[in-house]
């Protein structure tokens, strides 16, 4: 099982004029260190207008930054938002190109749909609208990226024959990656010859081990994958903090960990809470339909640190209450845990002292090399 680096950049208030070009130059310093210690990736996230909770709303060109200072880790997005008009499929294609000459074929193209009303409402998109979006934009961002010449009549995109330029150097193209919290979604990755990335907070490795037995079947049953090859690799993430001792772990993230979830629920929630207010279908978001209720009776209420911790929903404690831990996620069959260690307001100092004990004394335990061969 390999080991990533997974950033949302919260930034918690209150807030100064310096907050988030603190919080960006926190993260550089903090995959720089990664870097050294042996993750294989980092990643992160495309979210707007989605204050305290993510401040990273341009991410490439974070990457192009991160691809200059780093020598060894592969670079994610973790994702990039495809609906209509959040990115076009050129750009997109062009964005990857980039980056992987710029990083010498380190990018991983992670994609998704977004599933939050303040964005989705924010750039004028319809939730039922979203999954065709990002099925098409994929596809003809793969098209761009490994024809000499596109020409393109879709149903949301249409564009005469161009040359798009540059192309990656990974060839045909860099790893293709799909987000997904249903099981619907699931299999439906699978099926499209993607690499996986579950992502649920708060999810016990018993669930995770259900929902990557559904990808597996998708997989099983792929036989016109969207990219040129197909990527059978299974990803989640989970909140991770790392200290000499249990005490200190749990003083130092506790706040943060029961944050995020709660936080994470109320963003979510608010497509299915939207949807009902136009009295329209939840269809491919019928999934967020309990999230929303969970909310509204106030029940999310219940994702205490004691929770996460019994169910091994998040990774907490000194290094050897860690590796008990990440091998719980290692028997699910997943081949990739993307680690949250910020999910709110953890110091600096903390983050850096929990990736340096990953490094030193957690990465280390897992037979499976931290890098690609």
């Amino acid at each position: 099982m390999k080991f990533a680096m997974f950033y949302e950049i919260p930034v918690a208030r209150p807030w100064s004029e310096r907050s988030e070009q603190q919080a960006y130059q926190e993260v550089v310093e903090q995959v720089r260190l990664g870097d050294r210690v042996g993750f294989h990736s980092v990643w992160t996230v495309e979210h707007h207008f989605l204050e305290e909770f993510s401040h990273c709303s341009n991410p490439e060109v974070l990457y192009g930054h991160l691809a200059a200072v780093t020598e060894n880790l592969r670079l994610g997005y973790g994702v990039r938002l495809m609906p209509k008009p959040y990115n076009h499929p050129v750009r997109t294609a062009e964005s990857v190109a980039v980056l992987d000459l710029l990083s010498d074929g380190r990018v991983e193209l992670g994609t998704g749909r977004s599933a939050t009303r303040s964005e989705l409402e924010g750039f004028g998109i319809h939730p039922g609208e979203t999954r065709a979006m990002w099925r098409e934009a994929l596809e003809m961002a793969v098209a761009a990226m490994t024809n000499d010449e596109i020409e393109w009549d879709g149903h949301y995109w249409q564009m005469p024959r161009r040359r798009v330029l540059p192309k990656p150097i990974q060839q045909p193209h860099p790893p293709l990656w799909a987000a997904t919290s249903s099981d619907g979604g699931h299999r439906m990755i699978g099926e499209a010859g993607l690499g996986l990335l579950s992502f649920s907070v708060g999810t016990p490795p018993e669930e995770l081990a259900r929902r990557i037995s559904i990808y597996r079947d998708g997989i099983a049953a792929c036989s016109h994958p969207i990219g040129r090859f197909v990527n059978d690799q299974a990803a989640t993430f989970t909140m991770v903090n790392v200290a000499p001792t249990m005490a200190e772990s749990i003083d130092v993230s506790a706040e943060s960990f029961e944050w995020y979830p709660k936080k994470g629920a109320r963003l979510i929630g608010s497509v299915a809470q939207w949807l009902r207010e136009m009295e329209a279908e939840l269809g491919t978001y019928d999934y967020l339909g309990r999230t929303a209720d969970h909310v509204e009776d106030g029940s999310i209420e219940h994702l205490t640190m004691d929770y996460l911790m019994d169910t091994n929903a998040c990774v907490c404690g000194d290094p050897e209450r860690a590796v008990e831990m990440f091998r719980a996620y290692e028997a699910t069959g997943c081949d990739m845990v993307f680690c949250l260690f910020n999910p709110y307001n953890v110091p600096h100092d903390k983050v850096m002292q929990t990736i340096e004990l990953m490094g030193t004394e957690v990465i280390p335990r897992f037979a499976s090399p931290s890098r690609p061969a």
